[in-house]
Protein backbone atom coordinates (compact mmCIF):
# COMPACT_ATOMS: atom_id res chain seq x y z
CA UNK A 1 0.00 0.00 0.00
CA UNK A 2 2.84 2.39 0.79
CA UNK A 3 5.01 1.62 -2.19
CA UNK A 4 3.61 4.38 -4.35
CA UNK A 5 4.34 8.01 -3.62
CA UNK A 6 1.65 10.60 -3.65
CA UNK A 7 2.28 13.62 -5.82
CA UNK A 8 -0.15 16.34 -4.86
CA UNK A 9 1.70 19.54 -3.95
CA UNK A 10 -0.24 22.76 -4.22
CA UNK A 11 2.32 23.88 -6.81
CA UNK A 12 0.26 21.68 -9.15
CA UNK A 13 -2.29 24.43 -9.14
CA UNK A 14 0.03 27.33 -9.88
CA UNK A 15 -1.23 29.34 -12.80
CA UNK A 16 0.50 31.80 -15.06
CA UNK A 17 -1.07 35.01 -16.37
CA UNK A 18 -3.21 34.02 -19.34
CA UNK A 19 -3.93 35.80 -22.66
CA UNK A 20 -6.57 38.44 -22.48
CA UNK A 21 -8.72 36.90 -25.21
CA UNK A 22 -9.01 33.51 -23.57
CA UNK A 23 -12.45 31.92 -23.24
CA UNK A 24 -13.59 29.97 -20.16
CA UNK A 25 -13.18 26.73 -22.12
CA UNK A 26 -9.65 27.55 -23.30
CA UNK A 27 -8.86 28.78 -19.82
CA UNK A 28 -9.70 25.32 -18.44
CA UNK A 29 -7.48 23.67 -21.06
CA UNK A 30 -4.52 25.88 -20.07
CA UNK A 31 -4.96 25.01 -16.41
CA UNK A 32 -5.20 21.29 -17.22
CA UNK A 33 -1.96 21.48 -19.20
CA UNK A 34 -0.20 23.15 -16.28
CA UNK A 35 -1.53 20.53 -13.91
CA UNK A 36 -0.17 17.76 -16.13
CA UNK A 37 3.37 19.13 -16.22
CA UNK A 38 5.95 17.03 -14.34
CA UNK A 39 6.59 18.18 -10.80
CA UNK A 40 9.77 17.25 -8.98
CA UNK A 41 8.71 18.63 -5.61
CA UNK A 42 8.58 16.57 -2.44
CA UNK A 43 5.61 14.24 -3.08
CA UNK A 44 3.77 15.37 0.02
CA UNK A 45 5.04 18.93 0.08
CA UNK A 46 3.10 22.17 -0.02
CA UNK A 47 6.16 23.98 -1.42
CA UNK A 48 4.92 26.71 -3.74
CA UNK A 49 7.95 28.99 -3.84
CA UNK A 50 5.80 31.51 -2.08
CA UNK A 51 7.11 34.83 -0.99
CA UNK A 52 7.52 34.93 2.77
CA UNK A 53 5.47 37.38 4.82
CA UNK A 54 4.72 37.59 8.49
CA UNK A 55 1.36 36.06 9.31
CA UNK A 56 -1.20 37.94 11.37
CA UNK A 57 -1.20 34.88 13.60
CA UNK A 58 2.40 33.77 14.36
CA UNK A 59 1.20 30.24 15.15
CA UNK A 60 -0.32 29.71 11.72
CA UNK A 61 1.31 29.50 8.30
CA UNK A 62 -0.87 29.05 5.22
CA UNK A 63 -0.24 29.26 1.50
CA UNK A 64 -0.13 32.65 -0.11
CA UNK A 65 1.60 32.75 -3.49
CA UNK A 66 1.55 35.66 -5.92
CA UNK A 67 2.32 33.30 -8.79
CA UNK A 68 -0.46 30.92 -7.75
CA UNK A 69 -3.03 33.69 -7.88
CA UNK A 70 -1.75 35.31 -11.03
CA UNK A 71 0.95 37.87 -11.65
CA UNK A 72 -1.59 40.63 -12.05
CA UNK A 73 -3.36 40.00 -8.76
CA UNK A 74 -0.99 41.42 -6.16
CA UNK A 75 -2.00 41.36 -2.52
CA UNK A 76 -5.53 42.62 -2.31
CA UNK A 77 -7.23 44.24 0.61
CA UNK A 78 -10.93 44.78 0.83
CA UNK A 79 -12.31 47.13 -1.78
CA UNK A 80 -15.71 48.41 -2.84
CA UNK A 81 -17.05 50.03 -6.04
CA UNK A 82 -18.70 52.61 -3.82
CA UNK A 83 -15.35 53.86 -2.58
CA UNK A 84 -14.34 57.21 -4.00
CA UNK A 85 -12.02 56.87 -6.97
CA UNK A 86 -11.29 59.54 -9.56
CA UNK A 87 -11.34 58.69 -13.26
CA UNK A 88 -7.94 59.31 -14.82
CA UNK A 89 -9.64 60.75 -17.92
CA UNK A 90 -12.62 62.87 -16.84
CA UNK A 91 -11.84 63.10 -13.10
CA UNK A 92 -15.35 61.96 -12.17
CA UNK A 93 -15.70 60.31 -8.78
CA UNK A 94 -16.68 56.69 -8.26
CA UNK A 95 -14.76 55.11 -11.14
CA UNK A 96 -14.46 51.32 -10.86
CA UNK A 97 -12.97 49.09 -13.57
CA UNK A 98 -14.66 51.41 -16.06
CA UNK A 99 -15.74 55.00 -15.51
CA UNK A 100 -19.52 55.26 -15.60
CA UNK A 101 -19.32 58.87 -16.75
CA UNK A 102 -16.98 58.74 -19.75
CA UNK A 103 -16.57 54.99 -20.28
CA UNK A 104 -12.80 55.04 -19.95
CA UNK A 105 -11.11 51.83 -18.76
CA UNK A 106 -9.35 52.48 -15.45
CA UNK A 107 -5.90 51.33 -14.29
CA UNK A 108 -5.89 48.19 -12.15
CA UNK A 109 -6.59 48.98 -8.51
CA UNK A 110 -5.13 46.21 -6.36
CA UNK A 111 -7.19 47.29 -3.36
CA UNK A 112 -10.16 45.79 -5.20
CA UNK A 113 -10.26 42.06 -4.50
CA UNK A 114 -11.73 39.34 -6.71
CA UNK A 115 -14.96 39.16 -4.74
CA UNK A 116 -15.56 42.87 -5.26
CA UNK A 117 -14.99 42.55 -9.01
CA UNK A 118 -17.91 40.13 -9.13
CA UNK A 119 -20.04 42.03 -6.63
CA UNK A 120 -19.81 39.28 -4.01
CA UNK A 121 -19.42 39.25 -0.26
CA UNK A 122 -16.01 38.03 0.83
CA UNK A 123 -16.81 34.50 1.99
CA UNK A 124 -16.09 30.95 0.88
CA UNK A 125 -19.70 29.94 0.17
CA UNK A 126 -20.69 31.84 -2.95
CA UNK A 127 -23.16 31.28 -5.79
CA UNK A 128 -20.74 29.97 -8.42
CA UNK A 129 -23.43 29.97 -11.10
CA UNK A 130 -23.59 33.75 -10.99
CA UNK A 131 -19.94 34.19 -11.96
CA UNK A 132 -20.11 33.40 -15.67
CA UNK A 133 -22.67 36.07 -16.52
CA UNK A 134 -20.70 38.79 -14.75
CA UNK A 135 -17.47 37.49 -16.29
CA UNK A 136 -18.91 37.80 -19.80
CA UNK A 137 -20.26 41.28 -19.04
CA UNK A 138 -16.83 42.48 -17.93
CA UNK A 139 -15.09 40.95 -20.94
CA UNK A 140 -17.53 42.66 -23.30
CA UNK A 141 -16.40 45.96 -21.81
CA UNK A 142 -12.72 45.21 -21.18
CA UNK A 143 -11.60 42.92 -23.98
CA UNK A 144 -8.63 44.57 -25.74
CA UNK A 145 -10.18 43.93 -29.18
CA UNK A 146 -13.13 46.12 -28.21
CA UNK A 147 -11.01 49.14 -27.26
CA UNK A 148 -8.72 49.14 -30.30
CA UNK A 149 -9.71 52.74 -31.13
CA UNK A 150 -8.63 53.99 -27.71
CA UNK A 151 -5.25 55.42 -26.80
CA UNK A 152 -2.31 53.09 -26.25
CA UNK A 153 -2.47 53.86 -22.54
CA UNK A 154 -6.12 52.85 -22.26
CA UNK A 155 -5.56 49.72 -24.35
CA UNK A 156 -2.92 48.69 -21.83
CA UNK A 157 -5.36 49.31 -18.99
CA UNK A 158 -7.95 47.16 -20.78
CA UNK A 159 -5.47 44.31 -21.29
CA UNK A 160 -4.51 44.36 -17.61
CA UNK A 161 -8.10 44.59 -16.37
CA UNK A 162 -9.25 41.82 -18.72
CA UNK A 163 -6.47 39.51 -17.56
CA UNK A 164 -7.33 40.23 -13.95
CA UNK A 165 -11.01 39.48 -14.50
CA UNK A 166 -10.01 36.14 -16.06
CA UNK A 167 -7.83 35.37 -13.05
CA UNK A 168 -10.62 36.37 -10.66
CA UNK A 169 -13.15 34.22 -12.50
CA UNK A 170 -10.89 31.17 -12.49
CA UNK A 171 -9.98 31.58 -8.82
CA UNK A 172 -13.49 32.10 -7.46
CA UNK A 173 -15.21 29.30 -9.39
CA UNK A 174 -12.81 26.62 -8.08
CA UNK A 175 -13.38 25.84 -4.38
CA UNK A 176 -9.74 24.95 -3.66
CA UNK A 177 -8.38 28.05 -5.38
CA UNK A 178 -11.06 30.15 -3.71
CA UNK A 179 -10.17 28.76 -0.27
CA UNK A 180 -6.48 29.57 -0.68
CA UNK A 181 -7.25 33.01 -2.08
CA UNK A 182 -9.60 34.00 0.71
CA UNK A 183 -7.02 32.88 3.26
CA UNK A 184 -4.53 35.05 1.43
CA UNK A 185 -6.80 38.04 1.80
CA UNK A 186 -6.71 37.43 5.53
CA UNK A 187 -2.91 37.60 5.46
CA UNK A 188 -2.48 33.98 6.50
CA UNK A 189 0.48 32.10 5.04
CA UNK A 190 1.80 28.56 4.66
CA UNK A 191 5.32 27.51 5.50
CA UNK A 192 7.03 26.61 2.21
CA UNK A 193 8.57 23.52 3.80
CA UNK A 194 5.39 22.29 5.42
CA UNK A 195 4.59 18.64 4.64
CA UNK A 196 1.69 16.40 5.46
CA UNK A 197 2.82 13.77 7.92
CA UNK A 198 -0.43 12.19 9.09
CA UNK A 199 -0.11 8.43 8.41
CA UNK A 200 -3.88 7.96 8.41
CA UNK A 201 -4.42 10.52 5.65
CA UNK A 202 -1.48 9.37 3.54
CA UNK A 203 -2.49 5.73 3.92
CA UNK A 204 -6.05 6.52 2.84
CA UNK A 205 -4.95 8.44 -0.24
CA UNK A 206 -2.48 5.76 -1.29
CA UNK A 207 -5.18 3.12 -1.03
CA UNK A 208 -7.51 5.25 -3.14
CA UNK A 209 -4.83 5.84 -5.76
CA UNK A 210 -4.14 2.13 -5.98
CA UNK A 211 -7.85 1.50 -6.41
CA UNK A 212 -7.88 4.00 -9.27
CA UNK A 213 -4.89 2.35 -10.93
CA UNK A 214 -6.41 -1.12 -10.59
CA UNK A 215 -9.91 -0.15 -11.74
CA UNK A 216 -10.79 -2.07 -14.90
CA UNK A 217 -13.86 -0.18 -16.10
CA UNK A 218 -15.53 3.24 -16.02
CA UNK A 219 -18.15 2.04 -13.53
CA UNK A 220 -15.49 1.41 -10.89
CA UNK A 221 -13.84 4.75 -11.62
CA UNK A 222 -17.14 6.62 -11.41
CA UNK A 223 -17.83 5.05 -8.03
CA UNK A 224 -14.47 6.25 -6.72
CA UNK A 225 -15.09 9.68 -8.21
CA UNK A 226 -18.44 9.90 -6.41
CA UNK A 227 -16.69 9.08 -3.15
CA UNK A 228 -14.14 11.85 -3.77
CA UNK A 229 -16.87 14.36 -4.52
CA UNK A 230 -18.61 13.46 -1.28
CA UNK A 231 -15.38 13.85 0.68
CA UNK A 232 -14.70 17.19 -1.00
CA UNK A 233 -18.16 18.52 -0.12
CA UNK A 234 -17.52 17.50 3.48
CA UNK A 235 -14.21 19.35 3.65
CA UNK A 236 -15.59 22.38 1.79
CA UNK A 237 -18.16 22.73 4.58
CA UNK A 238 -15.55 22.28 7.29
CA UNK A 239 -13.31 24.90 5.67
CA UNK A 240 -16.18 27.39 5.41
CA UNK A 241 -17.01 26.96 9.10
CA UNK A 242 -13.36 27.14 10.17
CA UNK A 243 -12.72 30.25 8.09
CA UNK A 244 -15.81 32.01 9.38
CA UNK A 245 -14.79 31.34 12.98
CA UNK A 246 -11.15 32.18 12.19
CA UNK A 247 -9.98 28.73 13.24
CA UNK A 248 -7.08 28.78 10.78
CA UNK A 249 -5.50 25.53 12.00
CA UNK A 250 -8.70 23.73 11.06
CA UNK A 251 -8.89 25.68 7.81
CA UNK A 252 -5.40 24.47 6.90
CA UNK A 253 -6.38 20.90 7.66
CA UNK A 254 -9.35 21.25 5.33
CA UNK A 255 -7.22 22.73 2.54
CA UNK A 256 -4.75 19.85 2.78
CA UNK A 257 -7.47 17.26 2.37
CA UNK A 258 -9.23 19.20 -0.36
CA UNK A 259 -5.94 19.20 -2.25
CA UNK A 260 -5.42 15.45 -2.03
CA UNK A 261 -8.97 14.47 -2.91
CA UNK A 262 -8.96 16.95 -5.79
CA UNK A 263 -5.82 15.35 -7.15
CA UNK A 264 -7.44 11.90 -7.01
CA UNK A 265 -10.35 13.24 -9.04
CA UNK A 266 -7.89 14.50 -11.65
CA UNK A 267 -6.31 11.07 -11.89
CA UNK A 268 -9.73 9.50 -12.41
CA UNK A 269 -10.61 11.98 -15.18
CA UNK A 270 -7.38 11.11 -16.99
CA UNK A 271 -8.21 7.42 -16.87
CA UNK A 272 -11.87 7.67 -17.88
Amino acid sequence: MWRKQLRTPLSTFIRKTLPQSISPQLLEENITQLQNQPNSSNPCSFNTNAQTRVSRNPRIHLICNSEFLGKSSGFCSSGSPEETRSCWSCKSQGAFLICQSCGSVQPVDHSVDYFTIFGLERKFDIEVGSLEGKYKDWQKKLHPDLVHTKSEEEREYAAEQSARVIDAYTTLRKPLLRAIYIMRLEGVEVDEEQTVSEPELLGEIMEIREAVEEAMDSKSLNQIQSQMEEKLRHWYDLFANAFTSKEYDDALKAIQRMTYYHRVKEEIVKKL
